[in-house]
């Protein structure tokens, strides 16, 4: 098992550095910069911009030195001294910007991710379980209502209903009274109930896709001769359920860790819009309209180590689940 640990640590920082490479390219892809994006507005808003100006502010940020001087050092102050950079557009640290959002969203989508599961898989298993049951034909139809309306359109009609039935504010993360008060219980209270509608929104798609991912592999499980010898030897239905085909049918469930907190994440940008929630997406969406590379880069960088940690998750669970893939 050491050895397993040992090997996709390896991995994961030879991943990092390849993912910090590439995102810190892709952002200077487009033609131009910050400068370029900050001169364009200017431009439409009626104001001219000299040239000697743009020069300077390119030498002030270092936006005139060559990519990999600019890699080099946004990523070694990184490691060295866990800075990130200085938003160009905000004038502010990148570094407060980050940890004052991706707190709240790594919550959410933590919370996110126990909603879908605490629902997902007791569903799943009665779904297979109970196949061709009414119950399996009210999960899937359930299901397939939940993967086909958009989160952001599910989100303006809860508000609605709020707004027109219980002539309640359910967008933000906290009531108006409570938005710049110090901690105390009320203000976690009203912080929780804040939470209930972007979690149910952000969470109805994701459960409806893992119960139809258990649903079949369960299926697939429970017709095979090793459950057909288990049971054959008089182990109690229950107990040969989850002891084993459960066990096995989980893998994919959790395989999806890795990719499930980043998508959760970055895939709440619309609906965090239309919510008003001050999470990441919206700050990531601007940083890119605008060229803020630092800011964008280190975002992105974010999101690809929270892929890179949430695989080595899945493999350690995978691992422990199954013992088979140790030794893959």
């Amino acid at each position: 098992m050491l050895a397993f640990i040992t090997r996709r640590l390896i991995y994961m920082v030879f991943t990092l550095i390849a993912i910090s490479i590439m995102s810190f390219a892709i952002i200077q892809l487009p033609p131009g910069d910050f400068v370029t994006s900050m001169a364009a507005k200017l431009s439409l808003e009626g104001d001219s911009v000299d040239p000697a100006f743009m020069q300077a502010m390119r030498a002030r940020y270092g936006l005139d030195q060559g990519f990999f001087v600019q890699y080099w050092k946004w990523v070694s102050n990184i490691v060295l001294y866990g800075d990130f950079g200085f938003s160009l557009e905000w004038r502010r640290p990148v570094a407060d910007l980050v940890w004052n959002r991706i707190g709240m969203t790594f919550l959410l989508a933590l919370f996110t991710l126990g909603f879908m599961w605490l629902l997902a898989i007791p569903i799943g298993i009665y779904s297979a379980v109970r196949k061709n049951s009414l119950g399996d034909y009210l999960a899937t139809f359930i299901g397939m209502i939940g993967l086909a309306i958009p989160n952001f359109l599910f989100a303006l009609v809860l508000l609605f209903i709020g707004f027109d039935f219980f002539q309640a504010d359910w967008s933000g993360m906290f009531s108006d009274r409570f938005q710049n008060a110090p901690w105390s219980f009320a203000r976690l209270l009203d912080f929780l109930q804040h939470m209930i509608l972007p979690i149910v929104v952000l969470g109805t798609a994701g459960t409806a896709a893992l119960i139809r991912v258990l649903r079949a592999n369960l299926l697939d499980e429970l017709h095979k001769p090793y459950v057909v010898t288990a049971r054959a030897y008089g182990l109690s239905e229950s107990r040969l359920l989850f002891k084993y085909p459960v066990r096995v049918a989980m893998n994919p469930l959790i395989s999806t860790i890795g990719w499930l907190l980043p998508t959760l994440i970055s895939g709440a940008t619309i609906t965090a819009v239309v919510l008003n929630l001050p999470l990441t997406g919206p700050l990531l969406l601007n940083a890119l309209l605008t060229q803020d590379m630092y800011l964008a880069g280190s975002f992105i960088m974010l999101m690809s180590a929270l892929t890179v940690i949430g695989t080595l998750i899945s493999d350690l669970l995978l691992a422990w689940a199954d013992p088979r893939i140790r030794y893959a």
